[in-house]
């Protein structure tokens, strides 16, 4: 593997769940909530950030529903993915991130944090994401 830098994104209409990996790890770790207003980022910050990460591959949740279906935030997430690519082109994949956010608020309780805030299971969400899109990559790697 390439061991590419990975910058991941827990995609919502108000918090922005990041989180950071390599593609040639198993786990990510979490990094920030972003503000959003109607899904949009503060795209300074956006770009701060990639600037200090200086990822090689973004990777976008795809939120559908439990069914597989598309719903007002999929195209909205996907409107963010092509928005990053064309703002700052670097490629960008989307993951389906179907119940990320319920396991996420699951490991946050196994820790020991009770209750969590909205902006920590976007993080955990987000991480979760990348070691999605990883594990896939690994998989679709040793089949093929």
């Amino acid at each position: 593997m390439s061991g590419r830098r990975l910058l991941a994104f827990d995609f919502g209409l108000k918090r922005i769940g990041v989180a950071a990996g390599q593609e040639d790890l198993p786990s990510g770790r979490e990094l920030t909530t972003l503000p959003a207003r109607e899904g949009i980022p503060d795209w300074q910050a956006v770009a701060d950030l990639l600037a200090e990460q200086e990822p090689d591959l973004l990777i976008v949740g795809d939120p559908l529903t439990l069914e597989g279906e598309t719903q007002d935030v999929t195209e909205a997430a996907r409107r963010f993915g092509r928005r990053l690519h064309g703002r700052f082109g670097l490629p960008v994949v989307t993951v389906d991130e179907r119940l990320t956010s319920r396991e996420a608020r699951a490991e946050l309780r196994e820790r020991g944090e009770g209750d969590p805030a909205p902006e920590r299971i976007d993080q955990v969400a987000a991480r979760l994401i990348l070691e999605d899109w990883v594990r896939r990559r690994e998989t679709a790697t040793r089949d093929a």
